[in-house]
């Protein structure tokens, strides 16, 4: 009988012996099946990170970089003739065409900015040879003969701009670059009839 209860004792100590030297095994294995595989380079905390997607540069086609462009260019250009009416025109209604001008395409201008800067697009920062002479033409004139000039300038100017805008805004790939065509689309339009109402005021 005492040789039996030193018999149990014995088993009972191994089989405790044994459940020990297996649980750092079993720790281990289940470290292991929850951390990503070193040669993966992530970590836990890695793998929940989302990207930065600010100023990342974004493929434009040839057609929407020509648009933004143009638009830069263009706004600039109404910006500083806006500034020069309503200094050198004569009219008060050309005087309110320039004040509404350059309220409203420094506006855009400006919305125009922020989008290039979210995408990583470079803007053109000062007008083309060709506008630069139309403003350098402009500036020389006075009185009635700018009125004239100004508001055939509008006239002409508004009526490419709708156009650009509205191909930008129904066939342009890049889809922010879209949505400001149509946001700023009828407010050209609004331009242009104002522009034809003073070009009419100082006939």
């Amino acid at each position: 009988m005492k040789n039996l209860v030193v018999t149990v004792f014995a088993v009972a100590a191994l089989a405790a012996c044994k459940k020990n030297d297996q649980t750092p095994s079993t720790q281990s294995q289940e470290s292991t099946a929850m951390s990503p595989p070193a040669e993966s380079g992530m970590t836990v905390s890695d793998s929940t990170k989302m990207p930065d997607q600010k100023n990342q540069k974004i493929p434009l086609s040839d057609e929407d970089k020509k648009f933004a462009d143009a638009a830069a260019i263009g706004g600039l250009m109404e910006v500083m003739m806006g500034k020069l009416a309503e200094t050198n025109a004569e009219n008060s209604a050309v005087k309110s065409l320039g004040a509404m001008m350059v309220k409203d395409h420094t506006s855009a201008n400006d919305e125009l900015r922020s989008w290039a800067s979210a995408n990583g697009y470079t803007l053109p920062t000062g007008l083309d040879a060709e506008k630069q002479k139309m403003y350098d033409d402009l500036k020389a004139r006075k009185g009635k003969d700018f009125d004239r000039k100004y508001t055939d300038l509008m006239v002409s100017d508004h009526k490419e701009d709708v156009e650009a805008f509205k191909k930008e805004a129904t066939a342009g790939k890049e889809a922010s670059l879209k949505s400001f065509a149509s946001k700023i689309l009828p407010t050209l339009e609004h331009h242009l009839k104002e522009s034809e109402k003073a070009k009419n005021a100082v006939k």
